[in-house]
């Protein structure tokens, strides 16, 4: 694979990256603006067919430790990779 992927952000990831927001701006709102912007910018990084990820646990997906808290859940075709949820790492799954 070579050149670049769209990145493509599902519903349930966005509403997930929010509520993870939410949850730190309890207690930190910089620490919290941090988080998201660090997120955000390793799923954009997956427009990179190179940047690392590695297989799922739920067969046909991939998964990005975008933070060593936090997991993003993948799909990836030949031209698009899709943020399909973003988990902490303490929460069961699949």
């Amino acid at each position: 694979m070579t050149g670049s992927l769209q990145v493509v952000r599902t519903p349930r990831y966005e509403a997930d990256l929010v509520a993870i927001g939410e949850y730190i701006a309890r207690h930190n709102t910089d620490a919290a603006y941090d988080m998201l912007v660090l997120l955000e910018s390793q799923v954009d990084q997956l427009a990179d067919p190179n940047f690392p990820r590695r297989t799922g646990r739920v067969p046909g997906t991939l998964e990005l430790v975008a933070h060593p808290n936090y997991i993003v859940l993948l799909e990836q075709t030949d031209t698009t990779v899709t943020a399909l949820a973003l988990m902490h790492v303490a929460r069961r799954y699949p």
